[in-house]
């Protein structure tokens, strides 16, 4: 079993900024590509980003590319999503997801699965 909990979420103006952090434990011992998706109210839960293992390969919506930023450090067990340039429609609550691979450089795609979610963190962004 894995435990992901998120923090770091809150209220900000548009055009601002925040970083979200996921903090890992229990069986960290296995190769997991790490992921934020987020959920806006009336919508389905989607993709934002992932970072493989090895934190060398990383992926982004659409949405985010060129404003945001994921990475982990593995020796804190801790994954990292700096989002950047915060507009209103970024509003939604953030969840950290984990996938088992065999691989240390593949990521989470927007139609993987995801062995574990954590329970979410909301982002506020006001205009």
């Amino acid at each position: 079993q894995v435990q992901l909990v998120e923090s770091g979420g809150g209220s900000v103006q548009a055009g601002g900024s925040l970083r979200l952090s996921c903090d890992v434990s229990g069986r960290t011992n296995s190769n997991y590509a790490m992921g934020w998706f987020r959920q806006a109210p009336g919508k389905e839960r989607e993709f934002v980003a992932s970072v493989s293992w090895s934190g060398g390969n990383t992926a982004y919506a659409d949405s985010v590319k060129g404003r945001s930023t994921i990475s982990r450090d593995n020796a804190k067990n801790t994954v990292y999503l700096q989002v950047n340039s915060l507009r209103p429609e970024d509003t939604a609550v953030y969840y950290c997801a984990a996938r088992r691979t065999l691989r240390s450089t593949s990521t989470i795609g927007p139609a993987s699965g995801v062995d574990y979610w954590g329970q979410g963190t909301q982002v506020t962004v006001s205009s």
